[in-house]
């Protein structure tokens, strides 16, 4: 009897350890999504200013006096595909 009361006391203890545990990895995953989300914002906000500083760049080769051949093909490229948008656009407010 005293054994089976040894037992159920070493499982108690340990129940309450394992529940003292999943209580700090609980937080602690918390605190890692919440960095998770900043660091997710961070991400986007640099993507979106490279894209920003990738147009700028874009423009000012576009508006140099001389632009090489490859600056001009890749200046009618983008032309060209805004003008598909576009054409896009028009379609679906056509439908």
């Amino acid at each position: 009897m005293e054994d089976l009361l040894l037992q159920v006391k070493r499982i108690q203890e340990k129940l309450l350890s394992l529940q003292k545990q999943h209580q700090l990895l609980q937080r602690d995953n918390e605190r890692l999504q919440a960095q998770l989300t900043v660091y997710q914002e961070k991400d986007r906000l640099v993507q979106q200013r490279t894209a920003d500083l990738e147009r700028q760049l874009e423009l000012a080769r576009a508006t140099r006096p001389q632009m090489t051949e490859k600056d001009r093909q890749a200046l009618e490229k983008r032309i060209n595909q805004y003008l598909k948008d576009i054409d896009k656009c028009i379609a679906m407010l056509n439908e």
